[in-house]
């Protein structure tokens, strides 16, 4: 499996975390004006999955309870991240 194919299943795990999650899932749509239907829709679009990724990395209690419920270790959203951004990166310098 690819780098992109990685950080991509790591990002469907963490929708699919998101979805489950019945207290976090409404700040989620709240936060991106996204409804169910759009969850559905662009679960293959790259930049939503990062979306997904932005959102969960916002705090990092989010991060450590999806980490602990994939058993991914907690610094695994971001490098997902970082991958999807892809040539879309931020350089600093």
């Amino acid at each position: 499996m690819s780098e992109q194919e990685t950080a991509e299943t790591v990002a469907l795990r963490a929708l699919a975390w998101l979805a489950g999650n019945d207290e976090l899932l409404p700040v989620f749509l709240n936060s991106t004006g996204a409804d169910l239907t759009d969850l559905r829709a662009r679960a293959t679009d790259r930049a939503f999955l990062g979306s997904v990724l932005d959102f969960l990395l916002m705090d990092d209690a989010w991060v450590v309870g999806f980490c602990d419920a994939a058993a991914l270790p907690y610094d695994r959203p971001m490098h997902a991240r970082q991958i999807l951004a892809g040539a879309d990166r931020m350089n600093w310098t």
